[in-house]
């Protein structure tokens, strides 16, 4: 994949599953993450926490095969300070020279207010409709502008 090719930082938390869903349900968004990107040529890097606790093999192998095939690794070290995982993303949008990407979180606090690639999710919820609808749209508008 290129620097060309759409790129979702992902979240786990309040993303994938509710943030305080019991680890049972860990993960039960996973087939709207799947609904939402499976038909699209788009890289995700996981943005998650989760990237302390577990290698990125372990964490690879949480994703179904239809998504695995999209991993492209992980951002790098922590950052300290205000909007700390807008600094993360930022920093691996600038080291790997990445054109289109978005953040699907549910951090709205790690973003400045000003961060139109947030797509944001309600941390008790987790992902759902709207968040899809957001994200098929702009790879959508994307790789059509792509073919033209």
């Amino acid at each position: 994949m290129s620097r060309h090719t759409p790129t979702l930082f992902l979240d786990f938390d309040g993303v994938l599953h509710p943030s305080h869903a019991e680890p049972s349900s860990y993960f039960c968004k996973m087939p709207l993450l799947t609904e939402a990107i499976g038909a699209f040529n788009v890289k995700i890097i996981v943005s998650s926490s989760w990237r302390f606790q577990m290698t990125y093999t372990e964490i690879k192998m949480l994703f179904p095969d239809i998504l695995r095939s999209k991993l492209d690794g992980m951002t790098g070290d922590a950052f300290i300070g205000p909007h700390a995982r807008w600094n993360e993303i930022k920093t691996c949008v600038r080291d790997r020279k990445i054109e289109n990407w978005r953040a699907l979180d549910d951090s709205f606090f790690e973003f400045p207010k000003s961060c139109d690639e947030l797509i944001c999710c309600e941390g008790g919820k987790g992902l759902e409709a709207t968040q899809v609808s957001e994200i098929q749209n702009w790879l959508s508008e994307f790789q059509l502008s792509d073919i033209f």
